[in-house]
C-alpha cells in the first residue's frame, strides 16, 4: 500500500493492435480505478518475446500501446505507466521466483498448453516460465489487487502460491494480491463467430473491431456481423450473434439489456447493426483523435515515459533489494 491507497497492477502485451474487447473489458475498467487506487500500468514487452517478433514492429507497437493508454484517459501524472523492459528488476526477480516455482505448477498452466499447441515450432523456456515473470511483475509493486480476466486467473493463483511460499520461508516480504472483480462487463465476442472471444490475433479482419479502425471500417464490419435467420432483437443464448451486438451496444451506451431490447423492439437487424456501429465509432473517435495528437507530441510522451520509468524502478528496486537480502545475495556496495 502506497500512502492511504491500495495498489493495483495491470499490464498488456505489446503484440498486435488493441480491440474493442480489450477496451471494454480492460482499459475502460482501469479508468474507473485510477482515483481509488495507486495504479501501475505496464507495457508487457518482455512477455511478448515468447513469440518471435519483428524488432521494429515490436518497438512501434509498444510505443503505440503506451500512447493508447494515455489517449484512453489513463493519467500519467496520477498513475505509473511504464515499459516493463525499462525496469530490470522484473527480469531479476523473475529468476529468483523461478527458484521458488515448481515444474508441476508450470505444467498445469492451461495458457502454456494452448500457446505451445499454436506455436509448436517454438516451445521455448520463456513460454514455460511466463507465469514466474508475471508473478514478478505483480509482486515487485506489492500489489493489493490485480484486475484479471478469466484467462489470467490461473496465473494469479500461482502468483499467490509463490508469494505465500516465499513469505512462509522468509517472513512477510510480499503482499499477497487479490483478484479485482470490477463492474461486470460482458465478454465481447467475434463478429464472425460469436461463440469465440474477439481476438487481435484473429485471421479474419471482419471478426474484430480494432481501436484505430476508422468510422467507415467499423460500420462495414458491423454490417457484416453474423446474426441469425430470425429478425427479433432479443437477448438469448440461442442467438449468440445478436446477444453479442446487444452486449456491445449496452457497454458503449450504458443502457441495460432491457433498455436496448425496448429501443429496438420491432426494428430489423440492419437498422440495429448500423446503430451499434455508429455508437462504437462515436465512442472511439475522441480516443483516436487524442492518439494522433499525442503521437505528434514526442517531447511530451518522452518526458512522461522517462518520469514514469523512474518511478516504477524506484518502487521495484525497493522490493528487489529486500528479496535479494532475504535469500542471501551479497549486497551491492553503493
Amino acid at each position: 500500500m502506497l500512502g492511504d491507497k491500495k495498489v493495483s497492477y495491470s499490464a498488456m502485451q505489446s503484440t498486435g493492435t488493441l480491440t474493442l474487447g480489450n477496451y471494454l473489458g480492460a482499459l475502460d475498467n482501469w479508468l474507473k480505478m485510477q482515483e481509488e487506487y495507486e495504479c501501475f500500468y505496464a507495457i508487457a514487452d518482455l512477455h511478448s518475446l515468447t513469440i518471435r517478433q519483428n524488432p521494429a514492429e515490436l518497438r512501434k507497437r509498444a510505443r503505440d500501446l503506451y500512447t493508447l493508454y494515455v489517449a484512453a484517459g489513463l493519467d500519467p501524472e496520477k498513475n505509473c505507466i511504464y515499459f516493463q523492459s525499462h525496469v530490470s528488476a522484473h527480469a531479476e526477480l523473475a529468476w529468483i521466483l523461478d527458484c521458488f516455482t515448481y515444474m508441476g505448477e508450470l505444467n498445469r498452466m492451461t495458457q502454456f498448453k494452448d500457446k505451445a499447441a499454436k506455436h509448436s515450432d517454438n516451445i521455448n523456456a520463456g513460454l514455460f516460465t511466463y507465469p514466474s515473470l508475471m508473478a514478478a511483475d505483480i509482486l515487485l509493486y506489492q500489489a493489493d489487487v490485480v484486475p484479471v480476466g478469466a484467462d489470467q486467473k490461473q496465473h494469479l493463483e500461482l502468483t499467490r502460491d509463490i508469494a505465500n511460499r516465499f513469505n512462509a520461508i522468509y517472513g512477510d516480504v510480499f503482499t499477497v494480491p487479490e483478484a479485482f472483480i470490477g463492474k461486470s462487463t460482458a465478454k465481447i465476442m467475434s463478429l464472425q463467430d460469436p461463440t469465440r472471444k474477439m481476438s487481435k490475433s484473429d485471421e479474419n479482419p471482419n471478426s474484430v473491431i480494432l481501436l484505430m479502425d476508422d468510422t467507415d471500417t467499423i460500420i462495414r464490419k458491423f454490417k457484416r456481423a453474423v446474426t441469425d435467420s430470425e429478425m427479433e432483437i432479443t437477448y438469448s443464448d440461442k442467438k449468440p450473434g445478436i446477444q453479442n451486438l446487444i452486449n456491445i451496444y449496452s457497454c458503449i451506451t450504458g443502457k441495460t439489456i432491457q433498455e436496448v431490447e425496448r429501443e429496438f423492439d420491432g426494428k430489423g437487424y440492419g437498422e440495429f447493426k448500423m446503430a451499434v456501429g455508429e455508437a462504437v465509432a462515436d465512442r472511439l473517435k475522441p480516443l483516436q483523435d487524442r492518439f494522433y495528437a499525442l503521437q505528434k507530441d514526442k517531447a511530451y510522451l518522452n518526458s512522461v515515459i522517462k518520469e514514469n520509468d523512474e518511478k516504477a524502478a524506484y518502487f521495484a528496486n525497493k522490493t528487489l533489494r529486500k528479496v535479494q537480502k532475504k535469500v542471501g545475495l551479497t549486497e551491492k556496495i553503493r
